[in-house]
């Protein structure tokens, strides 16, 4: 009776590592999916925010126009940083890019959005004012808008540095999606079972034991 016992805890124990296995490798995905996410919301942060800034005003003045008297007269953004709505479309782009490739050209891609980066970081501080505005300007919101744009320029350099630093750990994100089929014939494919086998010093020629 005690020996029928000892055999069963093993036999509970081996259940309970297979039922813990699941939850492992699930708990192992997530942590692997994170540093993909933190990607995709820096850049698209990042982008968000160089649309705005290219959607304010950027520039304003009063101007003489004759019979209308004085007018105020504003540029947004887009007309005074024309970059801005490209390097937007250019973040965006990489969201795409992320979540589509891994390795070297996942590292490519974070050297083009840190480049990114910096140019609407460039394109923010460029002919920044803090103040000297005449009474009536929307000073505010030039100051905000040159801002906002240097903030969505750091938010594209840093993913593209996460990109960079995680090209490798971050999962693509189809990659659950995969067909188990095509993973299975990958396992099962004899020339690499011969190889294997080979740099293991078994001899595949070999009849199997049927003991095992």
């Amino acid at each position: 009776m005690s020996e029928r016992s000892g055999e069963a805890e093993p036999r509970r124990g081996g259940a309970g590592a297979e039922a813990a296995g699941p939850e492992a490798r699930s708990a192992g995905g997530g942590k692997a999916k994170r540093p993909l996410w933190t990607i995709i919301l820096a850049l698209l942060l990042g982008a968000l925010a160089l649309w705005g800034a290219s959607r304010m005003v950027w520039f304003a003045e009063f101007r003489d126009e004759g019979v209308r008297g004085t007018v105020l007269y504003t540029e947004p953004g887009e007309q005074r940083a024309t970059a801005l709505v490209p390097l937007a479309l250019l973040a965006l782009a990489g969201v795409a890019g992320a979540v589509a490739t891994g390795g070297w050209l996942r590292r490519a891609l974070g050297i083009v959005l840190v480049l990114a980066g910096a140019a609407g970081v460039w394109n923010g501080v460029d002919g920044i004012e803090f103040g000297g505005f005449a009474p009536g300007l929307p000073g505010t919101e030039i100051v905000l808008g040159h801002l906002i744009a240097v903030l969505g320029g750091i938010l594209v350099a840093l993913g593209g540095l996460a990109a960079i630093t995680w090209a490798g750990a971050a999962r693509k994100l189809g990659a659950r999606y995969a067909a188990p089929g095509a993973a299975k014939a990958a396992r099962k494919d004899p020339d690499t079972e011969l190889w294997e086998a080979l740099s293991e010093g078994e001899d595949p020629t070999d009849p199997p034991d049927p003991r095992r």
